[in-house]
């Protein structure tokens, strides 16, 4: 089994900060950015970076980590560069394309803004009442990659926002104090920077108008909109195009040239701009045409919403802007006219942050506090994109058996299902009152869910609505459910009075109620293969019950500890079970002995919690498994629980074979294992006394309680996992945290793992066997090989009336590696019937192989299966839309020929 799982995704939050706990950690979130196409949006959620493509319908997540929540981003014109900086001030220069962490940097003071020059020789960064430049690094590592330039001061508050000209000669910053203030990048001699004060309260954005090809290369209009609604134009009026003054003109251009020689760079970054059409064939930046110019208010509008507003955006090249109030509205406007185009409500959350592509067709906004990001094409008035996550966190999740389909339940009672291919929210059914507690699929197209409101809910994925309710005699509080593998019994476990109550699947009915254990019920599985049930339960108990025979009493397999979790191994021989100890048992299911132990407690122990008063050695006694799952060839067990690692162990040997930390996000609770000194006073840890004196205001929380006191000022969300699972293919698994379903997978681009090595088989050998047309010693020799992008290059010169031949020269220990290659590259080859042939080939010359097997070969069919299933539905979906539109065309045909 391989190992090198790399984390593919982050679900259940496309915008903001996931079950944020304290209002200011819920309503701030980072600023989206579009890339330099328009077809690709960065998102920032939590310590990371969500990459959306608008195109292929696609997320995926940047491998890197900020330390704490991203406070800003920042994308360089070219795409290349990356700059994400936290709320703690630390900067990280990253290689977008390649996810690489280049350079760490840490700010002095508090950083709001981040912003790259048209150009991309410059960025801008606002550090409180001040705004920095700093050249631009290269993609090269660098002792010191960051340079700073120069320091703009002037402005009375903290600065808000920052607009770039064109050309990048001018930079212009708004403030909490109602002013706007326009400096120029480089010296410009007798230049005084400006100062527009015509606000009543905080200026959110202030925007340079387009440069228009008659104009001079000069700038000519301003728009600065304030908090209160109010919208101000601005006109630029140059002295030299009312009274004409050569002699003037030229002392002016000469002194200028004369200090811009000797301050540095000059006009020469400014005229490479030119050379791209900004300011036609005029080699005078706009920087210099300010010295003639004077400033004066040209109109005054009102948006005449009864709100503030929160965000701006302006696109200069179709002269829109977007604005975004506090109550969940946006409004789109035409510049200078300043008609609305339209007005629409989103939600009832602040929106914080708006975006807009180069072409001006995708508007984007993102809600902190709902954990929202929308993408609206406003000329057909349509959703791109309308993702939200679960409010206050998930908290279980299932793999469907084709593992093409994840579901989670929420602490807000919702269900939510997950493609796994695109990363999306495609459906949200809110039928529960109350936090789900299990969720389970009967097969791909059921789901049921318990909650804590005290029902047992069955949902249809084709109709997308609850088709049935389960409910117990006595209003009790579900914890665990299960279903039996044929998918006709459902069961429950409860909180109080520690039943666990039986429902047919198909009427609903209640069928008998097992008493037994004297604890809640933390977990009920069945057996893979047989009718029994296992339920464990904090009593320190696993009971296995018959629901079938129902003699005599069930076996009883005792803990010295409360068991919390339990699962069975694929092929029902072995079960293994967790305890608060952070015991693994490994049990013999036939006759209920005890196989060995692993002592997981010291694998998951670390991180330093809020109260602990130095290290976490004082907490590591709570630390513990509340879930395990078996992989799919049984060889393995993946554990995960109340602490940031995830352990996966190999059962034979008991021994831990790799260990995965969930998350790097300091601003989380027991990330770090020990306390730095410089954060330890005579008092205790600065981090727990901050602004009290009251001692006891971290420590008074409630015995088991994991979302802290909502009421509080200040609290830390855990880090933890309550649920882990793996796919049914086996080649990714996922975790649910605080932060959502974290999705690991097998990144086989990196990694070179050949079987049978010797000299002759190269990859030179396998391209002339191509050459020579034998088809079967190339493709035998690339599977030696083990490399996808060889072996897909030999699939793809295979001809159609080949693959028989081909298929059966290939031995059965190659077989299952031929499925597995077939399988992945289906998923996004446009030669579908091609590899069907391949899959149905295989079939027929191995199957019986294969039937004999196949414990062996089943990760390989879930594989195959999930890629033959995903085409079909695509191919299902396209031939439905051309039937309806076939009968719609044959009926208009024949209503026209019934008129004549």
């Amino acid at each position: 089994m391989k190992f090198n799982y790399k984390l593919h995704r982050l679900c259940g939050s496309a915008y903001g900060t996931p079950n944020a706990e304290n209002s200011a950690s819920a309503t701030a979130g980072g600023n989206i950015v579009y890339t330099s196409s328009g077809n690709v949006l960065l998102s920032p959620v939590s310590n990371r970076v969500q990459v959306v493509d608008l195109l292929t319908h696609t997320v995926r997540t940047l491998s890197c980590e900020a330390r704490s929540n991203i406070k800003t981003i920042a994308l360089s014109p070219d795409d290349r560069l990356l700059i994400i900086i936290d709320t703690e001030n630390h900067a990280m220069l990253v290689n977008f394309h390649r996810s690489v962490v280049l350079h760490r940097f840490t700010f002095k003071r508090n950083v709001r803004i981040c912003e790259f020059s048209p150009c991309g020789a410059f960025f801008a960064v606002t550090c409180g009442n001040h705004v920095q430049i700093w050249h631009s690094p290269g993609l090269r590592r660098e002792f010191a990659p960051f340079v700073l330039h120069r320091t703009y001061t002037g402005l009375g508050d903290s600065v808000i926002s920052v607009q770039w000209s064109s050309d990048s000669s001018v930079i212009m910053a708004s403030s909490r104090s109602g002013t706007v203030r326009i400096w120029t990048v480089q010296t410009v001699d007798t230049f005084e920077p400006v100062t527009l004060s015509g606000h009543k309260s905080s200026v959110v954005g202030a925007y340079f108008e387009k440069i228009t090809p008659g104009s001079g290369g000069r700038l000519r209009k301003v728009y600065t909109v304030s908090n209160d609604g109010s919208l101000v134009s601005w006109n630029c009026v140059y002295s030299d195009e009312t009274k004409d003054d050569e002699q003037k003109k030229e002392f002016m251009d000469a002194s200028s040239s004369a200090v811009n020689f000797f301050g540095g760079m000059g006009n020469e970054l400014f005229s490479s701009s030119n050379k791209n059409g900004l300011l036609s064939d005029n080699t005078t930046s706009q920087a210099q045409h300010l010295l003639k110019a004077k400033w004066e208010v040209s109109a005054r509008h009102y948006f005449h919403q009864d709100t503030e507003v929160t965000a701006t955006n302006f696109s200069a090249a179709n002269n829109l802007l977007i604005v975004g109030f506090a109550s969940g509205i946006f409004g789109l406007y035409e510049l200078p006219s300043m008609s609305n185009i339209h007005t629409l409500s989103l939600s009832n959350q602040v929106i914080r942050t708006v975006a807009i592509n180069d072409t001006g067709e995708w508007l984007a906004f993102g809600c902190p506090s709902t954990q929202q990001l929308l993408v609206w094409e406003w000329r057909s008035e349509t959703y791109i994109i309308k993702q939200r996550g679960h409010a206050y966190g998930m908290r279980c999740m299932a793999y469907s058996n084709d593992g093409v389909v994840v579901a989670t339940g929420g602490e807000d009672g919702s269900l939510k299902l997950w493609n796994t291919s695109s990363g999306f929210c495609y459906c949200t059914l809110k039928s529960h009152t109350a936090p789900i507690t299990a969720c389970v699929f009967t097969n791909s197209s059921v789901v049921l869910t318990s909650s804590l409101d005290g029902t047992v809910r069955a949902h249809d994925l084709h109709r997308y609505r609850n088709f049935r309710t389960y409910t117990a005699p006595t209003p009790c509080q579900f914890t665990s459910l299960a279903v039996d593998p044929s998918g006709e019994v459902v069961v429950a476990g409860t909180m109080d009075p520690f039943h666990i109550y039986t429902w047919s699947m198909q009427n609903g009915k209640l069928l008998d109620i097992l008493t037994g254990h004297v604890g809640p019920v933390s977990e009920l599985k069945f057996h893979p293969t047989r009718g029994t049930l296992a339920s464990a339960s904090w009593d320190g108990t696993v009971k296995i019950w018959d629901l079938y025979k129902r003699e005599g009493e069930p076996e009883n397999i005792k803990h010295a500890q409360d068991v919390v979790c339990c699962a069975f191994r694929p092929d029902g021989k072995h079960m293994v079970t967790g305890t608060i100890g952070g015991l693994l048992s490994v049990w013999n299911v036939e006759d209920c002995k005890l196989l060995f132990e692993i002592d997981g407690k010291h694998d998951i122990a670390g991180g330093r919690k809020i109260n602990d008063r130095m290290t976490s050695d004082n907490n590591a006694s709570a630390r513990y498994f509340t879930s395990v799952c078996y992989s799919a060839d049984g060889s393995c067990v993946l554990a995960g629980g109340n602490s940031k690692y995830i352990c996966i162990y190999e059962i034979s040997q008991q021994i831990l074979v790799k260990k995965f930390q969930v998350s790097f996000n300091r601003s989380l609770d027991g990330i770090l294992d020990e306390l730095n000194s410089k954060n330890l006073a005579d008092g205790g840890p600065i981090d727990v006394n901050d602004d009290s004196g009251d001692e006891a205001d971290f420590s008074a929380n409630l015995p088991g309680a994991r979302r802290g006191d909502d009421g509080s000022r200040k609290s830390r969300v855990e880090v933890m996992t309550s649920q882990v699972a793996f796919s049914s293919t086996g080649r990714e698994w996922a975790a649910v945290s605080n932060e959502g379903l974290h999705v690991y997978s097998l990144d086989d681009d990196m990694i070179f793992d050949p079987i049978s090595l010797t000299e002759e088989i190269t990859p030179s050998a396998v391209r002339s066997n191509l050459k020579n047309e034998k088809y079967s010693v190339a493709l035998l020799v690339s599977l030696h090989l083990n490399e996808f992008a060889l072996v897909r290059e030999v699939l793809e010169e295979i001809p159609y009336g080949s693959i028989p031949l081909v298929v059966k020269s290939i031995g059965p220990e190659h077989i299952e590696r031929l499925m597995q290659f077939v399988s992945k590259c289906m998923l996004d080859s446009p030669h579908l019937e091609f590899y069907l042939q391949f899959c149905l080939e295989m079939l027929r010359a191995h199957g019986l192989h294969m039937e004999k097997y196949r414990n062996s070969f089943m990760r390989a069919f879930r594989s195959m299966h999930r890629s033959v299933q995903i085409h079909h539905d695509e191919l299902k979906r396209v031939c439905d839309e051309n039937r309806y539109t076939l009968d719609v065309v044959e009926d208009q045909t024949q209503i026209t020929l019934d008129r004549k």
